[in-house]
């Protein structure tokens, strides 16, 4: 019965999850005015290519492929992109409309789903190194992020705005976000462990 209910979870999950990224980038196309340039903006936040991650993941799941390790770095990152947005971020603006509604989903329903979907799906097949698998999305984009601000000087996140801050500041914001995200990783994996 569990596992029918993560399979179902992970169905709507996929399906809302592709269906924001795509409301999403028609938004930034809309924007922007060019495909090229909407795609570029869309791959500068780590809200959407975490979501991205997620449908991936999802729809995997929902195929019968589902792995342990890569749902604990989805969840992971979900987890981190809901907490971060609505404590550091959703104050920043005001979306309206259809923007709302993708911000809504990107940041809310996705992240609420990934969870159910994690608690649903089968446990104890995590071990501890995963903690470490589930690291690689976030510092990647940060490399990332911080790369292509240099470079282009736009960077998608203030605590990311070495222009602004500093590297020292950015350092700092970037090892406290880590050993957060580190942290999480064990918590869940020591839930996973204790879950049925």
């Amino acid at each position: 019965m569990r596992a029918g209910a993560a399979r179902g979870v992970a169905i709507l999950g996929a399906i809302l999850g592709w269906a924001a990224l795509l409301l999403q980038f028609w938004l930034l196309l809309a924007l922007t005015g060019a495909f090229g340039a909407a795609l570029w903006r869309f791959l500068g936040y780590f809200t959407l290519i975490g979501n991205s991650f997620a449908a991936i993941t999802l729809t995997l799941a929902a195929l019968g492929r589902g792995s342990a390790r890569r749902e604990l770095a989805m969840v992971s990152a979900m987890i981190l992109i809901g907490v971060t947005y609505s404590l550091l971020l959703r104050q920043l603006w005001a979306p309206q409309g259809w923007q709302k509604l993708a911000d809504i989903a990107l940041h809310d329903l996705l992240p609420l789903l990934a969870v159910l979907f994690w608690l649903l799906r089968p446990h104890r097949l995590l071990a501890w190194r995963d903690a470490g698998f589930a690291l690689i999305l976030p510092l990647g984009f940060v490399l990332y992020a911080l790369l292509r601000g240099g470079w282009e000087g736009w960077y998608p996140y203030p605590f990311l705005d070495a222009a602004a801050l500093g590297a020292g500041a950015v350092a700092l914001n970037t090892l406290a976000m880590g050993a957060g995200f580190f942290l999480l990783a064990l918590l869940l994996v020591r839930l996973d462990r204790k879950l049925p």
